[in-house]
């Protein structure tokens, strides 16, 4: 009988000779890792208060450390979740974009934390893949998933689950932890949001609050991009020309018509027709309820609407519902601190919480992210580590996702492999900035032409400065002073008054692309597999 086992043994022999597991104490933390997608930080309050208040989150902050300059090394949903995944750039781990497959030979820490013992566990929205590795149990959405009545993915084939997504993720997830959950093992779980993904649909006791809220305009929601390049001016991001009328603002697709409103994209009209028929007849009621009101207004004032006016009603519109989409998220946070409080796991587990990229909140114009300025490549990053980390404490050191995974390997004694390309913040939670030698971040950018029709670019950035090439269909370099300039408005690539920094920066970007092995030679390679 023990014979059938020999093959089993040698596949994880194998499978897990790129690490070692340490001998581990009996208090190896659990962890939970929490995380939106499409969260900007501006619409957290513990980092500005100027749009929402967001109390549960802001716990995490309160009783542990806020990462004030996290970013991402790709700002895209996929290719993020799988350097998440992997601790490795996107050229490494194949997710270049949201077309690309991931190269599933790859280790993922999961695998590694279920090696060592731990019960793993994912509920949400992975996006890509249907069978996560290392994952003792899942229910993820497919794809980008439904706010209303979804579909998910299960160990056990595909459910479909009547109700709010935020609401059916937390419930799965409580479930988890009071029913399944092995009290006599250390746990890993992912808890994946969808919100505040595109098209923006928050649940009706949010909507029929923040529908009746009005928010403060970005100073560059107007912007003209008159000090940037190319790249800027030719996205398509704009709230106003590129955000769709229908699947967007909500509008009905058939007022489209009635007032001579020429759809946004293709699939304007589509888009919202999809959510009314996804609804019961009790959820569309309600919706409609609210709904109706905001479009019969519109329409009245739609004839003398000029192009400010319009801009100001979407961005509203807009607002409004992902504001609405992040309530409920907090509220979520919420119920999960409190059961860690009420079942006496708080204090022997980490919690992490973060959102898979930046988002544009009306900066420059733009709704959605890709692009390496600030709105987009920063993101929200709170970690709690009761008896480590102490309560309140920031940190600005530049962190990103790449560093998650080996991250949380130290936090479990686990060894990372040594091909992961991150590094542990366990350092920085435990105080220690002695222990950490990051003084620039590197990030890459690659689906293009597609949606968005941001250009494909990669750049170094620094405390001080961010240097920027843009490339394939332009050739175009833009340097910014994060100091001077936070709002990135003015490119001062060719301003002689920085001709050292751009030779230095340059000097900086091009012994990164080498320590992390990227190159131009990669770069031909996508673009030829893309354009194929």
């Amino acid at each position: 009988m023990r014979i059938k086992f020999i093959p089993v043994l040698i596949a994880l022999i194998l499978t897990f000779t790129a690490c070692t597991v340490k001998e581990k104490p009996a208090s190896r933390p659990n962890i939970v890792f929490i995380m939106a997608d499409d969260h900007a930080y501006q619409a957290i309050s513990a980092y500005s208060d100027l749009l929402i208040r967001t109390p549960q989150i802001d716990r995490i902050a309160r009783e542990g450390m806020l990462f004030t300059n996290a970013c991402v090394t790709n700002s895209l949903c996929a290719p993020s979740r799988a350097t998440i995944l992997t601790g490795k750039h996107c050229h490494l781990h194949g997710k270049i974009d949201n077309r690309f497959p991931f190269d599933t030979t790859q280790i993922t820490f999961p695998q590694l934390f279920q090696a060592a013992g731990y019960q793993t566990a994912m509920f949400g929205k992975l996006h890509f893949g249907n069978n996560p590795k290392g994952i003792d149990e899942f229910k993820i959405l497919p794809g980008q998933g439904n706010y209303y009545n979804p579909e998910f993915i299960t160990n056990d084939g595909e459910i479909k689950v009547e109700g709010y997504t935020t609401d059916i993720i937390t419930d799965m997830t409580m479930d988890w932890m009071k029913n399944r959950r092995d009290p006599d093992k250390p746990f890993l779980l992912f808890y994946l949001h969808k919100a505040p993904h595109r098209e923006w649909m928050p649940p009706e006791r949010h909507y029929k609050v923040f529908t009746k809220k009005s928010f403060p305009e970005p100073p560059t929601l107007f912007d003209d991009y008159e000090g940037r390049g190319t790249a800027a001016r030719e996205a398509e991001m704009n709230i106003l020309i590129h955000q769709n009328w229908a699947g967007d603002s909500k509008l009905r697709p058939e007022v489209l018509d009635e007032l001579g409103i020429t759809p946004a994209s293709d699939w304007d009209k589509q888009a919202m027709q999809n959510k009314y028929d996804r609804f019961t007849k009790e959820q569309l009621a309600a919706w409609n309820a609210v709904y109706d009101p905001i479009i019969e207004d519109f329409k009245e004032r739609y004839p003398g609407m000029d192009e400010a006016a319009q801009m100001r009603w979407k961005y509203q519109r807009y607002m409004q519902d992902y504001l609405g989409c992040i309530a409920a998220v907090d509220e979520s946070v919420g119920t999960l601190l409190d059961y860690l409080d009420e079942a006496g796991l708080a204090e022997n587990t980490v919690v992490v919480y973060t959102s898979d990229q930046g988002f544009f909140l009306g900066e420059h114009g733009w709704f959605d992210k890709r692009f390496i300025y600030n709105e987009s490549f920063k993101t929200p990053l709170l970690i709690r580590w009761p008896g480590v980390v102490e309560p309140g404490s920031t940190s600005d050191q530049m962190v990103q996702n790449l560093d998650f995974a080996q991250t949380f390997l130290e936090m479990a004694g686990i060894e990372a492999p040594s091909d992961m390309q991150g590094e542990s913040m366990v350092p920085l939670l435990k105080g220690d900035i002695k222990g950490w030698d990051r003084d620039a971040v590197y990030y890459h950018y690659y689906e293009y032409p597609a949606v968005h029709m941001v250009k494909r670019h990669y750049g170094i950035v620094t405390r001080e400065y961010k240097l920027v090439h843009f490339y394939y269909d332009v050739d175009e370099w833009e340097l910014y002073d994060r100091r001077k300039d936070p709002m990135e408005m003015k490119n001062e690539y060719n301003n002689p008054a920085y001709a050292d920094v751009v030779s230095e920066m340059k000097e900086k970007l091009a012994k990164m692309r080498v320590k992390y092995g990227d190159s131009e030679e990669l770069d031909q390679k996508f673009i030829d597999l893309y354009t194929d």
